[in-house]
């Protein structure tokens, strides 16, 4: 027995190394990350060492465990400022988009299934309506986009999951026709009102307890925050609601309360959703099998084109047209829809409740989320430039843990200067930040210096900046008003807003 333990904790642990240093390879090659993962899980599994596993159940039971972490820090790290104005429509992409998506992929997989079958076309449908969190926030975080597009997509990321996952339950476990079609949308509507209110309850108590509380240790808050999104997903699922939807609203109210030790309580929650990420994806690709994968490659690429070009453009465009987004936002809303994780961990509940035809329907996900994430995420930076929605002097948080800006109530934001801003050029007193927010230091050619108020800013230059919480919105506005009309930016009546 002891000798066991050795032995799968020195895989395991020479498993974590090898994926940690994955990270650094995806990301020269700009190869998504979680199939470096899942190519790590197949090397280890039948095709590769000889690791036998197909234990469906506890595949999909750790899955859900590390979605719930992985959702939980995309709730933790989301800025309120930032979701506030997406909120409405991230809630009709992630309600109205999943009915057009599942109704749309669901008919293109009844004319692929051979014989065809109703139920088993819906469930593709379901289990791919959903976009991947992890996939999002890791790939989305590397690019310079509009704050906007980046927010809608991450809070649709967020609260996807939880109507897609009911769906999934209804048509894997429930018997088809037994209840009224009214029933059941009752019953999605209840969960996820009450998911979205348990959630809401949890997190704003768990912000008051936090601020109150005297813990011995720095160490502990962390515990407590993640401990909270855990019992905001556990009091959800008590009450028979959407235990996700719980997770990410706790997490937003959580992360957004300015909570002690709140820099080191999101280090924290970065580091467990990235294990999560990797032991989710390693054990997926251990449950796959290399050998069935050939005959799913056909009805995965029909299947993952009527999703890509037909079913996720639409339901874009139903959903964000009366909010009044423009084509391009929506053209890159529509590319940027990928999904990951998620879609593979859902396709193990129709799995595990044996659900007829429920083996091709995962083999057929899984290459569908290989190829397309493949295709998609290797192309978004190009697709970005190509419609405009890139914002390359945008200001970005650094994720720094120091307690006398936590006192002072006060965040450091990075400002880099590229070719073609009209921050060249510009003196620092010339930026005309909002009091409460200060340039403290500038690294031009490789050395820092503090500027004085007469200091003119070149191309190439990073930007240090401290701002207090109450005018960082105002100093990112500035900012970016000066890099599009330079130091007479309110002379053009330019106040930084996004521009759609």
């Amino acid at each position: 027995m002891t000798w066991e333990l050795e032995v799968a904790l020195l895989l395991g642990a020479a498993v974590l190394l090898v994926a940690v240093g994955a990270v650094r390879f995806s990301t020269r090659l700009g190869v998504p990350s979680l199939l470096v993962y899942l190519a790590l899980g197949v090397a280890i599994g039948e095709a590769g060492l000889g690791i036998q596993f197909e234990n469906a159940d506890l595949t999909r039971t750790l899955g859900l465990a590390a979605l719930i972490l992985i959702i939980a820090e995309g709730g933790l790290t989301a800025r309120w400022s930032s979701l506030r104005p997406v909120l409405p429509l991230a809630a009709v992409l992630s309600t109205v988009g999943v009915a057009i998506s599942v109704a749309v992929v669901g008919a293109g997989a009844y004319l692929v299934l051979d014989p065809p079958d109703w139920r088993l076309a819906l469930l593709y449908g379901a289990v791919l309506s959903s976009t991947d969190a992890a996939a999002v926030f890791s790939t989305l975080r590397r690019l310079r986009l509009r704050p906007r597009l980046v927010a809608t997509l991450e809070a649709e990321s967020g609260i996807n999951d939880a109507p897609v996952v009911i769906l999934v339950l209804l048509l894997s476990t429930a018997e088809l026709g037994a209840h009224p079609w009214w029933h059941e949308v009752l019953l999605v509507a209840y969960e996820l009102v009450a998911g979205g209110l348990i959630g809401a309850g949890v997190g704003w108590l768990g912000a008051a307890l936090l601020r109150r509380a005297a813990l011995p240790a720095a160490g502990l808050y962390p515990l407590a925050a993640v401990g909270l999104t855990l019992l905001a997903y556990a009091a959800g699922a008590v009450a028979h609601a959407s235990g996700f939807l719980a997770v990410y609203v706790a997490g937003v109210l959580l992360g957004n309360a300015r909570l002690p030790h709140r820099h080191a309580i999101l280090g924290f929650a970065d580091g467990l959703a990235w294990l999560a990420q990797i032991g989710l994806f390693v054990l997926l690709g251990l449950l796959a099998s290399p050998d069935r994968l050939g005959s799913a490659i056909l009805p995965a690429l029909v299947v993952g084109a009527v999703l890509v070009f037909l079913a996720r453009p639409l339901s874009v465009l139903i959903s964000a047209t009366p909010f009044g987004v423009g084509w391009r936002d929506q053209a890159f809303l529509s590319w940027a829809g990928l999904r990951g994780a998620v879609p593979i961990v859902l396709a193990t509940i129709p799995l595990s409740a044996n659900v007829p035809g429920a083996t091709a329907l995962f083999d057929a996900v899984f290459v569908l989320v290989v190829v397309f994430t493949l295709l998609q995420a290797g192309t978004l930076p190009r697709v970005a430039r190509r419609l405009d929605v890139t914002a390359p002097a945008e200001a970005a948080e650094l994720t720094v843990e120091t307690a006398p800006l936590e006192q002072m109530r006060a965040d450091l934001l990075q400002l880099d200067i590229p070719p073609g801003s009209r921050l060249s050029g510009v003196h620092v007193d010339e930026l005309r930040l909002p009091v409460g927010a200060v340039v403290t230091l500038v690294l031009r050619d490789g050395v820092g210096f503090v500027p004085a108020r007469d200091t003119r800013l070149r191309k190439g230059d990073s930007l240090l900046i401290v701002a207090t919480a109450d005018v960082r919105d105002a100093a990112e506005r500035r900012l970016r008003a000066v890099s599009r009309r330079g130091r007479l930016a309110r002379w053009f009546a330019e106040d930084g807003r996004e521009q759609r």
